[in-house]
């Protein structure tokens, strides 16, 4: 039987999925897995092609899949942080050719294979990981997307800025001439800095995002104790998500007091690590979004590879795809 690989590509990190092109029910989201693995990013974007493409051989190698030549797969789907323009999707998609020559390859944003991770031909994804994004998609196939614009531009609510605001709160109370706060005493233990303009040179010395987001933890548990710095940033960062969900849906009227034909509300599907494992983030920002009007909001469940697997599954039999457990008008995304 042919394979099909699922790809999750973000700015930190790969995982992918491989699986059989045959309808199991036993398995996961009615595909076969043959493996799985997590490898460093493939994202060209964030890593520069050198470096994608090595991710993408030791991907290769640890899925098994063998040479260049005798791969045996039949139809690669990936879905990319940042892919939002043609030219960045042929990109990344002529590199995939090269590790996978002869496979049918399709690349797309990482927000559309959420959404089919989820079994959903619409709603909305609302991404807080690393960065941070909003897409939706309506029943008629109508999309919009605010937000991940990067890290220099936006990723408001996410773990990078999350942690971004702590160290500037460390450095305001410092200019204040102010005694380190709970919080600003956290950030410096998590980052071994003796002092608050110490992480001033350490953020620019070392800017890897991964990192910085990895820290947004302390953030919570300071404000889950009452740290009124923790909380500002908490509560801001809610903020922040709730919009970018409410922007898209207005932009598709599907939010209410905007929808002129009457269009239902679509779903929010939160997605990321900081929705996903952040209870309290994830719990303000459904109290927002319940307030304007978007009220059937969902936690993802599942690895988003899995629906780069389902999307390859579609590409590769339609068939096989449409007797596995899908909707009923499943997602077409682009080539």
């Amino acid at each position: 039987m042919p394979l099909v690989l699922g790809l999750d590509i973000g700015g930190s990190k790969t995982h992918a999925i491989l699986a059989r092109n045959a309808v199991n029910h036993k398995a996961d989201d009615g595909a076969q897995r043959v493996s799985e693995v997590s490898v460093g990013s493939a994202n060209i974007t964030s890593v520069g092609e050198p470096a994608a493409s090595a991710a993408l051989d030791e991907l290769a190698i640890r899925l098994g899949v063998g040479t260049r030549e005798s791969h045996g797969i039949h139809t690669v789907c990936a879905g990319a942080a940042g892919a939002d323009t043609a030219g960045s999707r042929e990109r990344l998609a002529a590199l995939l050719s090269r590790r996978f020559p002869g496979a049918r390859i399709q690349v797309v944003h990482d927000t559309r294979i959420i959404l089919a991770a989820a079994g959903l031909d619409a709603g909305t994804v609302l991404i807080s990981g690393t960065g941070s994004a909003a897409w939706a998609r309506n029943v008629e196939g109508s999309e919009a997307r605010a937000g991940g614009w990067g890290f220099l531009l936006g990723d408001e609510g996410s773990g990078y800025a999350i942690t971004r605001s702590a160290v500037r709160n460390a450095l305001a109370e410092h200019d204040r001439g102010q005694p380190a706060g709970p919080l600003s005493a956290s950030i410096l233990e998590e980052t071994g800095a003796a002092e608050p303009p110490a992480l001033l040179d350490l953020f620019y010395r070392n800017p890897e995002r991964r990192y910085w987001a990895s820290l947004a933890g302390a953030v919570f548990a300071d404000a889950a104790l009452g740290d009124g710095s923790s909380t500002a940033i908490v509560e801001d960062a809610a903020e922040q998500l709730a919009s970018l969900a409410v922007t898209v849906n207005q932009r598709l009227g599907t939010v209410g007091g905007t929808a002129a034909t009457g269009t239902a509300a679509l779903p929010v599907l939160m997605a990321g690590g900081m929705l996903v494992n952040q209870p309290a983030l994830a719990g303000r920002v459904r109290k927002l979004l319940e307030r304007r009007g978007l009220t059937d909001i969902r936690v993802l469940d599942c690895a988003p590879a899995w629906g780069a697997v389902q999307l390859a599954l579609e590409l590769a039999s339609p068939r096989a795809h449409h007797a596995a457990r899908q909707p009923k008008n499943p997602v077409h995304a682009p080539a």
